[in-house]
């Protein structure tokens, strides 16, 4: 494992990217909106095109002083990528738009704003990439630095974008949630610290095949700097896969041991004992995978074991994340909405002996098959949304499973499935737009739910 590098930034890269004079974003949302106004502050020359355009993105493209042209055809595509540099894909374009295939047959380079900041940013990064559990090892990482005496922010892929923190001058380290969306299309993407937490298939939607949402996932070590180290997660045989000999590496695992790893019931370092199990919030084995992640990668980049252990015992686990709704007639309800794959459906399932499971929404074309790996822990399924029929195949077999229409069905019917001291957990494994705006409006749905059922019993209980 390598010593914790110093804050005096990176080294200048053999082949920096070059921000060319004029650039085509291709697609106009917040990220690159942002990227718009980081461009033009420089100087550069803009061509903006968006595929539905819409009240907000005009407006924002006239705030601008840009002209925005809306669902252009293929040709009118041809000539947009002619005409420029490089190509800035929004975050999320499938690898399909056909402006992509104009940039790659006329070898214009597309790129990402996390070259841009690179471009024009020298301080030190930490990146996290992962299919599951991104934000939350990024929040650890942020804290950690901040209890160590670090001044530090989480970027990319969340409300602050990283061409918009660079910005900043009381940042000593970014920490960049790095997406396979921005990964996809980033030309030299530097880390000092960069850690893959997990791999499992995703986003099917926008990437072509899993391969080519793994090899998104993988830019992320392909630019290590020389006194970068790569962080991963020893158990998962994918992310170990792409580990290279000749780069700085430091693993974790919750289970047997690597650099940081659990020993009994401490989190353990290089350097020795850092917390307690029992001193964190929460304790289910994703938890621990996130907290010795966290802890590895905080300090490579400057923080120090006294603010790490802070930090984790103080973290308090995101909203829709395995969250505790509520407790009625000895029946525990709890909302992980955010689990959009099978992959983090599984990862919740294992954190209960047994559970009812409420799943389905609207599939990304993920194979559901995979929620087989925690077919034990699941008592009875009830499924609803666009993806129930593919849900009630997944465990039909040996297992109850129960069909809603909606929301309040699926809880009605999974409290009735339960046994008192049991769970009721809201893990979908799909995408909530089959009937909500996102994750977070599905959640707060299900606890509304929940919280209906549960003001009867109060009231009686209070007579």
């Amino acid at each position: 494992m390598r010593p914790p590098g110093g804050r005096a930034g990176r080294p200048a890269a053999s082949d920096p990217f070059e921000v060319p004079p004029s650039l085509l974003l291709a697609g106009f949302g917040a990220a690159n909106q942002a990227v718009a106004r980081a461009l033009m502050a420089r100087g550069h020359d803009l061509v903006v095109f968006d595929d539905r355009g819409g009240q907000d993105v005009m407006t924002a493209a006239t705030s601008c002083g840009l002209d925005l042209e809306v669902a252009p055809d293929r040709r009118r595509l041809v000539d947009l990528v002619r005409s420029v540099g490089a190509v800035i894909p929004t975050p999320g374009m499938p690898e399909h738009h056909p402006v992509l295939a104009a940039a790659r047959s006329r070898g214009v380079p597309t790129a990402s704003e996390l070259d841009l900041a690179g471009a024009w940013d020298s301080r030190p990064i930490a990146a996290v990439t992962g299919t599951s559990g991104k934000t939350t090892v990024t929040e650890m990482i942020v804290s950690a630095l901040e209890c160590s005496g670090v001044g530090a922010v989480a970027a990319g892929n969340n409300d602050l974008p990283l061409v918009s923190a660079v910005e900043r001058t009381d940042v000593e380290v970014f920490v960049v949630e790095a997406s396979s969306f921005r990964l996809n299309h980033s030309r030299r993407f530097e880390a000092d610290a960069a850690c893959w937490l997990n791999f499992a298939p995703d986003h099917l939607d926008v990437h072509s095949d899993v391969a080519s949402y793994e090899a998104a996932k993988a830019r992320l070590w392909q630019c290590l700097p020389p006194t970068g180290t790569a962080v991963a997660n020893r158990l998962d045989p994918t992310v170990m896969s792409h580990l290279r000999d000749d780069r700085a590496a430091s693993t974790f695992t919750d289970e047997g041991t690597a650099d940081w790893w659990r020993d009994a019931d401490v989190l353990t370092g290089p350097g020795g004992p850092i917390v307690g199990v029992g001193e964190l919030r929460r304790s289910m084995p994703h938890d621990i995978a996130n907290a010795l992640a966290a802890a590895a990668t905080a300090t490579l980049v400057g923080a120090t074991t006294r603010g790490v252990a802070e930090a984790l015992r103080a973290y308090e686990p995101g909203a829709h994340r395995v969250q505790r709704v509520a407790t009625i007639d000895g029946v525990t309800f709890y909302d992980d909405s955010k689990a959009t794959t099978p992959h983090a459906t599984v990862a919740a399932l294992r954190s209960f002996e047994a559970a009812v499971l409420i799943a389905g929404g609207r599939n990304k074309g993920l194979d559901l098959q995979k929620l087989r790996d925690a077919a034990d822990r699941v008592s009875c399924v009830v499924a609803f949304g666009e993806a129930a029929g593919e849900v009630a195949e997944v465990f039909a077999a040996d297992t109850p499973v129960l069909m809603a229409k909606d929301m309040t069905e699926a809880v009605e019917l999974a409290a009735t499935a339960a046994e008192p001291g049991a769970a009721v957990l809201l893990s979908p494994a799909c995408a909530s737009f089959d009937g909500y705006s996102g994750y977070a409006a599905r959640g707060e749905d299900f606890a509304r739910v929940v919280n209906a059922r549960a003001r009867p019993t109060s009231k009686a209980a209070s007579k």
